[in-house]
């Protein structure tokens, strides 16, 4: 059984409510009724600390901010310390830079490293190295981070280290003339290349998840144009180039067509005849955008990290 004095999250409990659910609440969602009893914390704030399991409902834990509740149910809350004070806290943090200007900063992202604080992530993030290394750039929103790698996608990230050029890459990524380019290895032979255009969104049902969802039903335009580079006999190593930047959305387009990423937990499934690879084997290679001082055209790219680069040799010569 969970210890009940056990504090939620990452931090030490700063005070804890015991409340009671009115009986004229019963059938409502579980964040809805904490907001009303605990109208000095915003909702979103309340669910997030729902799914660090701050909240117990009858003396049991629960994570999920929707679901429903009867009347009378006893609500612990563990308010945990404020976890952004700690998320916007510099941090010696090495980074992989590519290239550094007065205006830019592009970092080649290790896989493992979180880009921004978020829920179980409120330290060790670039964010938080991004503060140590950049005097001044907690004056740009998200210290100047304009788009997201995941944890364990590896490769190149730009950000802006003053407001002028944040706001000029942020139409950049808008007007889709960014351009970023992976390369991925694939489960399956593939046969065809080409271009996939599914509409993501938020799956339905997995908050975790990403899927892809109809434009009537919330899902926004997602373009990812595949190339084969090389083909084995159970996985296909390919370019993958986005026209767009959803969230997973190589991951979620190459799923769709039946090629999870290999080494992907969350949108592959098992297969005894891939290689066992940690993390999803993706990585951004090339970066090109238009530099937001000079008007030129500039473009980075970097080669495979070592692990990947292992993996493929292993497919190759075996």
């Amino acid at each position: 059984m969970d210890d009940p004095n056990e504090y939620c999250g990452d931090y030490s409990r700063t005070e804890t409510h015991q409340l009671t659910v009115p009986d004229a609440s019963r059938g409502r969602r579980l964040d809805q009724v904490l907001a009303e009893l605990l109208p000095q914390h915003s909702r979103n704030r309340l669910q997030g600390w729902v799914r660090d399991g701050c909240v117990r409902v009858d003396g049991q834990p629960e994570t999920e901010p929707k679901r429903k509740v009867a009347g009378g149910q006893q609500l612990q809350v563990d308010e945990p310390e404020d976890a952004r004070t700690h998320a916007e806290e510099p941090e010696d943090i090495p980074l992989d830079i590519v290239f550094e200007d007065e205006t830019l900063l592009v970092i080649n992202k290790p896989a493992g490293l979180v880009v921004h604080p978020g829920s179980g992530n409120w330290s060790g993030t670039l964010m938080n190295a991004l503060l140590h290394h950049v005097p001044g750039i907690e004056a740009v929103p998200r210290a100047g981070i304009v788009h997201r790698l995941d944890k364990d996608t590896s490769g190149l990230l730009v950000v802006a280290k003053t407001l002028a050029a944040q706001t000029d890459l942020v139409r950049q990524l808008q007007a889709r003339t960014v351009r970023r380019v992976y390369l991925a290895l694939a489960a399956g032979a593939m046969k065809h290349e080409g271009t996939v255009n599914e509409p993501i969104g938020r799956h339905p049902s997995q908050r975790i998840k990403m899927a892809i969802v109809p434009e009537n039903r919330g899902g926004k335009p997602a373009i990812t144009n595949i190339r084969i580079l090389e083909s084995f006999t159970y996985t296909t190593f390919v370019e993958c180039s986005l026209e767009t930047g959803r969230t997973h959305q190589i991951r979620v387009h190459m799923a769709a067509i039946h090629h999870p990423l290999v080494g992907d937990q969350v949108y592959g499934r098992h297969n005894a005849k891939l290689p066992e690879f940690p993390r999803q084997a993706l990585h951004a290679t090339r970066l090109g955008l238009v530099h937001p001082l000079t008007g030129l055209k500039v473009q980075w790219e970097v080669p495979l990290p070592e692990d990947m680069r292992d993996l493929l040799d292993m497919l190759r010569y075996g």
